[in-house]
């Protein structure tokens, strides 16, 4: 008896046991597909929502259809049979992949697919009872023809009166299904009908990464837009705005109020729900960069090398044209002392590579702390183009005679060893490197975009690269006693040279004060030309007392006690203003003569770009050299003027005089570091081409031409044309 009684027992406890996970059908074949209906934990608490999910293990070439099927098809639908008070909410659809046929676009699934469906019991469900739930399932299953299939689904659903544990065999599968569903993430959306076709921008943290490149919104309605026709994406600083053609309720029925769907970028999907408005300006982008860019599969060797040579054609720029006429004088002066030369020589390179180093780190840091900077950063703030230009007024002052720094270049002797002669040698190495700042020569935008984006040891290598490129020409040239014995004596043409060379300097100081009217306005030239005045007196002063002391007076002190006084006033003058500016005035430089230029922004470029204009966007800045002379001498001539005209390019100038977050955004993204960029966007969409930095007039004439042209600038053929013009 008591054997009987405890088989009993073991009986029921294993009964309980088995109701305690749902049962049912199992996988039923429809023909090309096996369905299963599948729960995600082994029961539901009354009153709670349990998952079940609706497995489609396809055949392979068939697929079935998302909740939008796209030109053909029909979705998945369900008919559930369940007791009174239980109900089923909506299905949670995968993200879709499309699937072309012919002309059309379907969006579907391939392979296998969970489909999440929650089901909620009442609370008056009893604890112990099991549900039997049913579950008609209608399939379109579709290869090159289509057959629509069925399956009856039944799955027995135990009640519990805790939390039940996850499904052993589908609870992990059901759980990422839901996971890699798409979600909303808090994306802003917003949609414009435009002439050539529906904008869509999306913006949200989530999308700010500026890598990515691919995007295709799938929309829940399926005659908002026109699924088979191509969707091009812009990326900007806070999302991307992808270009749709609309469909049939844009064109002949009733626009909608709304544009939802979900949107599959970089991997990961989101459901986007977008109201009528304008694209902001941080969706819309440059689109994508050229498919080489300068600076693409750099490595640090080539990106050195690349560095190395621009260093050795930065010599040849007009920015340091004066610094160097002054220092190959000093060399005039001191021919007959090759020991002294050679040292002189090692002071301005020393000068040269601390000051570029120096120059790379501070750029490196403030990139690192978020500062949108690039190559030439100092001279986007007006409190140090005034003082630079200060500086260089000073040393033209100098170089006039009006006082002297140091031993006079007329003084041959032992001056050029002494501490005086290798401080003033470093102290222009150190220059030469700052007012190089406002060009770029060729090689250099590359290497150094590619620099910027690497560690900061790879970057400080490169920079070390430019500034040996920069230093060598002038430290061989000190070492090669055969140059140095050609050179001549030293004599009275010495002192004529000398100040010959001031009025180099003094161009640069002119140059300089436009910058900063350009920065500031007129308000603030007005200030540095006041301090400019107590700059001459200072150096007046301090000339005057130099020569009392050479004569054994003893105006030393006064003298230079009033040019510290006057060197202060300056400073104070000019300084001040500055000490809270921004940068309001940023982009707001002189328009050219010859061109229809208009501001460049990201949003005017996108709705260019959306009407299908062919674009030429000019990144320059007041300062950079290159810049102007490009813009003087291959932009504003009368041939590029019609040429823009007669292709209908639009000319967009982004002005990096001030520093602009955006426009150092769109130059990391093309690989550079610094200004002159030039881009040219093609009338038919596509990349952009990237002339070089170095432009002549018939450059751009084939840009212009080739931007127009079938296949646009970014084809092949015109790439190539401009290969060969370049």
């Amino acid at each position: 008896m008591m054997r009987l009684l405890a088989g009993l027992i073991l009986a029921l406890t294993l009964s309980a046991g088995a109701a305690a996970a749902p049962s049912g059908s199992g996988p039923v074949d429809t023909g090309h597909l096996t369905a299963e209906l599948v729960a995600q934990s082994q029961g539901v608490v009354p009153g709670q929502t349990v998952w079940l999910a609706v497995r489609q293990k396809i055949q392979k070439g068939w697929h079935t259809y998302w909740r939008n099927p796209g030109d053909a098809g029909e979705p998945m639908k369900l008919g559930w049979t369940l007791p009174a008070g239980w109900r089923a909410g909506e299905i949670v659809w995968a993200t879709p992949h499309r699937l072309p046929v012919g002309p059309l676009m379907d969006f579907g699934y391939e392979g296998e697919v969970l489909l999440p469906v929650p089901v909620t019991a009442p609370p008056t469900a009893r604890p112990g009872d099991t549900i039997p739930v049913k579950l008609a399932a209608s399939f379109l299953v579709c290869a090159e023809t289509c057959v629509p299939e069925d399956a009856l689904l039944t799955l027995d659903l135990p009640v519990v009166a805790t939390t039940a544990p996850v499904d052993d065999k589908w609870g992990r599968a059901v759980t990422k299904a839901l996971a890699e569903a798409p979600k909303s993430a808090g994306l802003q959306a917003v949609f414009e009908r435009r002439p050539t076709g529906l904008a869509l921008a999306v913006t949200g943290p989530a999308l700010t990464a500026p890598e990515g490149r691919d995007a295709y919104f799938y929309p829940f309605a399926s005659t908002v837009i026109e699924h088979a026709k191509p969707q091009t994406v812009e990326r900007g600083p806070a999302g991307l705005t992808l270009t749709l053609q609309p469909g049939y309720d844009f064109t002949q029925g009733k626009p909608p109020s709304s544009l939802a769907g979900v949107l599959v970028t970089d991997g990961k999907a989101y459901e986007v729900a977008a109201a009528p408005g304008a694209p902001p300006a941080s969706a819309a982008g440059l689109g994508p960069p050229p498919a080489k860019g300068d600076g693409a599969g750099f490595s640090l060797a080539p990106a050195a090398v690349f560095a190395f040579l621009g260093g050795l054609i930065l010599n040849l720029m007009p920015c340091v044209f004066p610094v160097l006429a002054m220092k190959a004088a000093a060399l005039a002066g001191h021919a007959r002392e090759q020991t002294g030369v050679r040292r002189q020589g090692l002071a301005f390179g020393a000068g040269v590579m601390l000051t570029f180093l120096g120059l790379a780190g501070l750029l490196i840091a403030l990139q690192a702390a978020g500062a949108a900077v690039g190559w030439g950063f100092q001279l986007q703030s007006p409190p140090v183009v005034a003082g630079l230009a200060l500086l260089i007024l000073g040393v033209a002052l100098n170089l006039s005679g009006l006082f002297e720094v140091g031993t006079s270049l007329q003084g041959a002797g032992s001056g050029l060893a002494t501490r005086q002669g290798l401080a003033g040698a470093f102290f222009t190495g150190a220059l030469s490197v700052v007012v190089a700042a406002p060009c770029t020569a060729p090689f250099m935008g590359p290497a150094l975009g590619w620099a910027l984006t690497q560690s900061p040891a790879a970057a400080m290598v490169v920079f070390a690269a430019l500034g040996l490129g920069f230093a060598l020409p002038f430290v061989l040239v000190s070492h090669a006693p055969g140059l140095i014995a050609r050179l001549p004596r030293p004599g009275p043409w010495m002192d004529a040279f000398k100040k010959a060379l001031a009025f180099p300097m003094y161009a640069a100081a002119a140059w300089l004060a436009w910058v900063l009217t350009v920065q500031a306005g007129s308000s603030a030239l007005a200030r540095l030309l006041a301090a400019a005045v107590a700059v001459g007196l200072a150096a007046w002063l301090g000339g005057a007392a130099q020569r009392r002391h050479a004569a054994g007076g003893r105006a030393l002190v006064l003298g230079g006690a009033a040019a510290a006084i006057a060197v202060l006033a300056a400073g104070a003058a000019v300084l001040a203003p500055y000490a809270t500016a921004g940068s309001a005035t940023a982009g707001q430089g002189p328009e050219s003569a010859a061109l229809a230029e208009q501001p460049y922004t990201p949003a005017r470029l996108a709705d260019l770009r959306a009407r299908g204009a062919p674009v030429f966007v000019n990144y320059t800045a007041a300062w950079c050299v290159s810049c102007q002379v490009n813009d003087r001498v291959a932009l504003s001539t009368p041939r590029v003027a019609e040429a823009f005209r007669r292709e209908g390019v639009a000319y967009l100038k982004a002005d990096w005089t001030l520093r602009d977050p955006v426009i150092a955004a769109d130059l990391a993204r093309f690989g550079r570091v610094g200004v002159p960029l030039y881009l040219v966007y093609p009338s038919g969409g596509g990349a952009p081409v990237v002339l070089p930095t170095i432009l002549t007039e018939g450059t751009v004439l084939k840009a212009l031409a080739a931007a127009r042209a079938p296949g646009g600038a970014g084809s092949v053929q015109a790439r190539s044309a401009l290969v060969a013009g370049a």
